[in-house]
């Protein structure tokens, strides 16, 4: 049987619980798994990086490499090393063996920020394959053999964007003026309501591998992530939004469980609209949520068959009551999605 090809959008954490729900789905369906990354990320790690360094953001990227490392013990132990993040380094004059400390005043002292405090080390990997190879795309495939990856792993663009938003009640005290927030970290915790999105620049230049995915693709994969710096950015790269708009892939929306900061006033069928608003010619075949997340399901069904698509409802929440994805749950409501012939 041929392999079913499947493109995945998105960042950070909801791109990676996708991709892990994808690798469960492994032993029924036989899956080519693509994985294409925002680069507007401008928050921790990532930020000093790409401030410092400049070239892509790598903290959504080193994420979504994780989530499809091989099984082997060997990449277990090279994914773990990807995530481990730099502590702080002992204060100065703080013995870091046993032994009497010589200068009691100094014992009391914190940690100390330091170049490497805060950075995981697959950000710096990462890093440094892009300047040693020169493309990012070829420091990700290299990463990705480091990792013994199922999958592949694009940038949307080769060069990083910024993301801005038009935000009404950003200051607290004046909640009816509307203001620009700039920064995709600045618009994941803004406070107020997210009127509208651009990247700046307004149309970069989509990562040709990632376009290439696109039109070979089965599945294409939006969410569950962060709406506004995770999934919608995607859709606002004009030679991405057009690979997407004529791809002939079956296109899958998974929703949410809860709302974030930057979407807080938003529904659930809001989040559907959103889609439109932004890419109007977009045509959905299925969305999938789950039914505790959803409530009410009529306005959800209305909005997915505005898009053409129709609601499944499956349990994929993990069970201690967090609004998160158990990849487990997620890859069995996947498998009979997926596996459905045309």
């Amino acid at each position: 049987m041929t392999a079913r090809r499947v493109v995945a959008f998105g960042g950070g954490h909801g791109l990676s619980a996708s991709l892990r729900a994808l690798r469960h789905c492994a032993p029924e369906l036989d899956l080519d798994i693509t994985a294409v990354v925002t680069v507007g990320d401008d928050g921790g790690s990532s930020g000093r990086l790409r401030a410092e360094r400049g070239g892509l953001p790598p903290g959504d990227l080193r994420q979504a490499l994780v989530a499809l490392a091989g099984d082997h013990p060997a990449t277990r132990r090279s994914a773990g090393l990807f995530q481990h993040r730099f502590a702080a380094a002992p204060a100065a004059g703080v013995p870091q063996t046993g032994g009497t400390d010589r200068n009691p005043a100094a014992a009391t002292d914190g940690p100390e920020p330091d170049g490497l405090s805060g950075h995981a080390v697959g950000n710096l990997v990462l890093c440094g394959l892009m300047e040693l190879l020169g493309d990012p795309v070829a420091a990700l495939e290299h990463a990705g053999a480091m990792l013994g990856a199922v999958g592949r792993v694009l940038p949307m663009s080769r060069q990083p964007v910024g993301i801005e938003a038009r935000v009404r009640g950003a200051d607290p005290s004046a909640p009816d003026e509307v203001c620009t927030v700039r920064g995709q970290h600045q618009v994941a915790v803004t406070t107020g309501r997210v009127e509208s999105l651009r990247l700046t620049p307004a149309a970069p230049a989509a990562c040709a591998e990632a376009l290439a995915a696109i039109g070979a693709a089965d599945w294409l994969i939006f969410g569950p992530g962060s709406w506004y710096t995770s999934v919608l950015p995607h859709l606002l790269v004009p030679q991405l939004a057009d690979a997407i708009v004529s791809s002939s892939a079956r296109r899958l929306v998974t929703l949410n469980l809860a709302a974030e900061k930057e979407t807080l006033g938003l529904s659930v069928a809001d989040h559907l609209a959103a889609l439109h608003w932004y890419l109007p010619e977009l045509k959905v075949d299925l969305v999938l949520a789950d039914a505790k997340a959803v409530g009410d399901p009529e306005p959800v069904e209305r909005a997915a068959e505005s898009l053409g698509a129709r609601l499944v409802l499956a349990p994929v929440a993990v069970t201690d009551g967090t609004p998160r994805h158990d990849p487990a749950a997620l890859g069995a409501a996947l498998v009979p999605v997926l596996g459905a012939d045309r």
